[in-house]
C-alpha cells in the first residue's frame, strides 16, 4: 500500500488544474504547426482556420528533403555548435582557472577590460570584426562562423566565480604531495568544475544554435547558411510559391 504522503504527492493540486489549461495555451502553436505543415496554401488561409488537414499533404516534407539545403542548414549549425560548446568549455576553464589561481601582474586590469566587453553592443563591433575577417579571406566560409564562438568573457568570468568558490586547502593538500599545476588542475580541479561546465556548455548551445545576426553579415551563400538564416531566407523568398506549409515543415 503506498503511503499517505505519496498519495498527497500524485493528487492534483488547485495549482496543477489551473496550470494545465494555461499548458495548453502554449502547446497550441507547436501542434498548429505540425498540423499546418500538412496543410496546402488554400486551407492555411481560409477562414475560419482549419484546425486539421482535410487530406494529408506531404509535398512540404518532399521538398524539404529531396529539393531545398535544409540539412546543409541543420549541420553547419550542428557543427558550429559543436565547435562552440567543446572550444568554450576548454578555453573558458583554462582562463577562469588561471584569473582564480595564478597570481599576476596586471591580473586586475585584463579581467576589468574583459568584464568591459560584455558590456559593448555586439552590433558595435561588427563592422571592424567583418573587415577583419574579410581581409583574411574568411568571409563566407565555416571558420568564419566558428571563430568568434570559441571563447566569450561570460564564460571565462562563470568559471572563474566557480573557481574561486573552491576551497585552496584541497589544491595544498596536492602540493604537498609534490604534485605540478598541471596535474593538479587535471586531476583534483577538473573533476569538480562538471556542474559549471555543464551549464556554460547548454548556455552556448543555446546561443551558438539560435544566432542570427553574424551569420546574417557573414555568410552570403545558401550552402553557408545556419538554420536562422536559411529558414529567415526561406520565409521571405518561397512563402508564396512553395507554401507555408513547406515552411512550416522546415520549423
Amino acid at each position: 500500500m503506498s503511503s499517505p504522503s505519496f498519495r498527497k504527492l500524485r493528487r492534483p493540486s488547485a495549482l496543477h488544474l489551473v496550470l494545465l489549461p494555461l499548458s495548453l495555451i502554449f502547446v497550441f502553436p507547436f501542434v498548429q504547426m505540425v498540423t499546418a505543415s500538412f496543410m496546402s496554401n488554400k486551407e492555411i488561409s481560409q477562414f475560419p482556420p482549419a484546425l486539421l488537414p482535410h487530406a494529408l499533404n506531404t509535398k512540404g516534407y518532399s521538398t524539404v528533403i529531396f529539393d531545398s539545403d535544409f540539412f546543409t542548414w541543420l549541420g553547419n549549425t550542428a557543427l558550429i555548435s559543436t565547435v562552440a560548446v567543446l572550444s568554450q568549455i576548454v578555453l573558458c576553464t583554462l582562463a577562469g582557472y588561471g584569473f582564480a589561481r595564478i597570481r599576476f601582474r596586471g591580473a586586475l586590469v585584463v579581467q576589468f577590460l574583459l568584464l568591459l566587453t560584455v558590456f559593448l553592443p555586439p552590433q558595435l563591433l561588427m563592422i571592424p570584426i567583418f573587415k577583419l575577417y574579410a581581409k583574411a579571406g574568411l568571409v563566407d566560409t565555416l571558420p568564419s562562423l566558428m571563430i568568434p564562438w570559441l571563447a566569450s568573457a561570460i564564460g571565462v568570468f562563470l568559471m572563474r566565480q566557480f573557481f574561486t568558490r573552491l576551497p585552496r586547502e584541497i589544491e595544498e593538500a596536492a602540493m604537498l604531495d609534490n604534485a605540478s599545476r598541471l596535474k593538479i588542475f587535471f586531476r583534483v580541479v577538473l573533476p569538480l568544475t562538471i556542474p559549471a561546465q555543464a551549464t556554460l556548455g547548454i548556455y552556448t548551445f543555446l546561443h551558438a544554435w539560435n544566432e542570427y545576426f553574424w551569420p546574417l553579415v557573414s555568410a552570403t551563400k545558401p550552402e553557408m547558411y545556419t538554420l536562422t538564416i536559411g529558414l529567415a531566407a526561406t520565409q521571405t523568398n518561397f512563402a508564396q510559391t512553395e507554401g507555408i506549409g513547406f515552411l512550416m515543415a522546415q520549423a
